[in-house]
């Protein structure tokens, strides 16, 4: 174990030619990814939401601020929601007065969905300080670490977005072994 609490090599084999290194790197990420989501716990909880509800507020200041609209149904597909739960979670946003529902500037038909004005404030003072100190560690950062971070992370997001052609020919590892 680490000073962490980290069992070495539980995902990652037993083999001997394996860097003790990257075992840590990873270890490393799992714990930023461990305090990520509880940070995200937090915020929900401070802001009395759901996740679906602060991605969605999410994706609206997004496109606010490329200038774009969006519409119910463009939303309901960036979370991956049908429109009935897109309806709930429409009505719910707009109750609490986080969103407001607006004609669509050139199909009248259409609805348009903006955040307001106290929704972006409300962000900004729960996550304010947060987005600093994270904005602070990466400034500190040379150009070249930051272009290494980069890479790293693009790597591991490539990593992990791949699929498998047949999980079942990777070997399971031994039950016996040390859990991480």
């Amino acid at each position: 174990m680490d000073a962490i609490g980290h069992a070495k090599g539980y995902w990652y084999g037993k083999d001997p030619g394996q860097k003790a290194l990257a075992v840590d790197v990873l270890n490393a990420l799992r714990d930023y990814r461990v305090s990520e989501q509880a940070m995200r716990r937090r915020t929900r909880s401070a802001m009395g939401m759901g996740e679906k509800d602060l991605l969605a507020l999410r994706y609206l200041f997004e496109a606010e601020a490329a200038g774009k609209v969006m519409k119910p149904k463009d939303l309901g597909d960036r979370l991956g929601i049908t429109s009935a739960s897109m309806t709930t979670l429409i009505d719910r946003l707009v109750e609490s007065g986080r969103i407001r529902r607006e004609a669509h500037p050139s199909d009248r038909r259409a609805l348009i969905l903006r955040p307001t004005a106290g929704s972006d404030q409300e962000v900004r003072h729960t996550l304010g300080g947060m987005h600093r100190r994270i904005l602070d560690v990466a400034s500190a950062l040379s150009p070249e670490e930051a272009r290494v971070v980069m890479d790293f992370l693009e790597h591991m997001r490539e990593a992990v977005d791949a699929i498998d052609d047949d999980p079942t020919d990777e070997q399971p590892q031994d039950p016996g072994s040390t859990a991480s």
